[in-house]
């Protein structure tokens, strides 16, 4: 019966008709009761020690990250930082450049905050794009790769942690392999596009190019280098290994005395990050019990019986190829979760490298979501009205190339971590 509650669970996770997180928490809480799991006490297994089980560290960096990413939003930084970006790459790639970088800009604003939002730069470059010859369509559909670059590059999104943490990894290297996957996919799309409009014989004088950085670098009151500063340093520190909380709330301070904010009005700022931690928090949660609750009633061994040939022969091969395929049919790299953990869990039964497990789980579904439609409620449907004359449809089939294309550089970079 509790095999029977989880497998329900999942399919309604899947299938996305009922709320996510409730589903999860509600139906690994039936299923842990089913298999006879009291509610508390001092038994070895139970609901209280299954949910405690699942803070785990992973949430404390998500904290530190907010804690940085809120003050920069709030003092300026951020803003400095996303219009010499976008002003810089349109005058060396004009209308295609805009675009890729409002994308990039728009990814790493979701890495860092764990909801990726491309219409927060496209509002801008959508337009300016258009002005600058670039097919509306094409405007759109490559200012919403910045999902891919969000969810696998990123700190706080709910399928991120919970492959993070079910894989026992923390945070790195597989940041890294979803920012050169995500930064794959942009590429592809703005070389293209620039090919495209050079065949087409598009072109645009410089007069209209001006016009356009001008109205750009108006409003920006925080020099550039300042403002980038605090985030070089919290990059070296991720880089170097120290303690990402550690490094979010340093780097945290360090923008506010930058920014010469008074301590009390900086401390808000910081807060005011921390607050976007809700989703992410409950997700974690959530998932990670979901995940204890399927070790413990068996579900995995069940799995691993019936699957496990398939598995042993590739692990990761057979989890990529899961993973990609939950995306696709899901389109939502969330509800993935319900696919791409009961199987991480088995591949590193199997005897898996956990990172190497972990970047193929959160990497497929992450690469494939928005095969199909764009993002059914995200991403590419928030950008198309913003961009003058572009349609859902023409935008995504625009998309879908540069989304293959990804998948193989996933698939490379996992063959070669596989291999050494």
């Amino acid at each position: 019966m509790a095999i029977v509650l989880m497998v329900l669970t999942l399919i309604l996770m899947v299938v996305g008709k009922t709320p996510l997180y409730l589903t999860a928490i509600i139906g690994s809480a039936l299923a842990a009761l089913a298999a006879g799991f009291p509610i508390s006490g001092k038994s070895e297994v139970s609901l209280a020690k299954l949910i405690n089980g699942s803070l785990n560290p992973v949430i404390a960096d998500m904290a530190g990250v907010l804690f940085f990413i809120g003050i920069m939003e709030k003092s300026g930084f951020l803003k400095s930082i996303i219009k010499t970006v976008m002003t810089a790459s349109m005058k060396v790639g004009k209308g295609p450049g805009i675009v890729a970088a409002g994308s990039l800009v728009a990814g790493i604003i979701g890495a860092l905050t764990g909801f990726t939002q491309p219409a927060v730069t496209a509002v801008v470059t959508g337009p300016a794009a258009v002005k600058l010859g670039v097919n509306p369509n094409k405007a759109a559909g490559l200012a919403a790769h910045a999902g891919h670059f969000g969810n696998f590059a990123g700190f706080t999104h709910p399928t991120q942690v919970a492959v993070v943490a079910t894989a026992a990894i923390g945070f790195g290297w597989i940041n890294v392999v979803g920012a050169i996957t995500g930064i794959s996919i942009i590429l592809f799309s703005y070389f293209r596009l620039q090919y495209e409009m050079k065949k087409e014989g598009i072109q645009v004088s410089q007069a209209v190019v001006d016009q356009l950085v001008n109205e750009m670098e108006t409003g920006t009151s925080v020099p550039f280098g300042r403002a980038i500063f605090p985030f070089l340093v919290f990059c070296a520190g991720f880089i170097l290994g120290y303690p990402i909380f550690l490094i979010g709330v340093l780097c945290a301070v360090l923008t506010a005395v930058l920014g010469r904010v008074n301590a009390r009005k900086a401390e808000a700022f910081m807060l005011g990050g921390v607050e976007k931690i809700a989703i992410p928090l409950i997700a974690t949660i959530g998932f990670l019990f979901m995940s204890s609750v399927m070790n413990h009633i068996g579900f995995i061994s069940l799995l691993s019986d019936h699957l496990g040939p398939m598995v042993s022969v590739h692990p990761i091969l057979t989890l990529l190829i899961v993973s990609g395929i939950a995306g696709f049919f899901t389109q939502s790299n969330a509800a993935s979760v319900a696919v791409d953990v009961p199987f991480l869990q088995m591949s590193l039964a199997a005897g898996a490298d956990p990172l190497t497990a972990a970047c193929a789980a959160a990497g497929g579904s992450a690469v494939t979501q928005y095969f199909l439609t764009g993002g059914p409620v995200a991403a590419l449907s928030t950008v198309i009205p913003f961009v003058p004359g572009s349609t859902l449809q023409k935008a995504n089939q625009f998309q879908r190339p540069a989304m293959i294309f990804g998948f193989v550089v996933l698939s490379v970079i996992i063959a070669l971590m596989s291999v050494f």
